[in-house]
């Protein structure tokens, strides 16, 4: 897969210091799959969700929230948000979403 704007997840993870490592295998993992669909992207991150047309991993305390582009094997990164800052929903105003 190919991770569009990993530069702006890597910026807005530093915040939050505990989940560096996690970022970083995630990132590692993503970059070697080649999911088709969501229940591909499930063998590996078993709590990945789907939520409009954006799909949402539980990393640590804290929700990555990525648009996935099966046919073109592409990751956009989104948001990176504590699960009070999901909880407000306001990333559902995404025009992606």
């Amino acid at each position: 897969m190919r991770l569009i704007a990993i530069r702006n997840l890597r910026s807005g993870a530093t915040k939050y210091p505990d989940v560096s490592r996690k970022i970083g295998a995630w990132y590692r993992v993503v970059k070697q799959a080649s999911w088709k669909n969501l229940e591909e992207v499930r063998t590996v991150y078993r709590d990945a969700e789907a939520v409009g047309n954006l799909t949402v991993f539980n990393i640590k305390s804290y929700r990555l929230i990525v648009g996935i582009n099966y046919e073109r094997q592409t990751v956009y990164y989104k948001y990176f948000l504590t699960h009070a800052d999901y909880d407000k929903g306001v990333w559902k105003d995404d025009p992606y979403f």
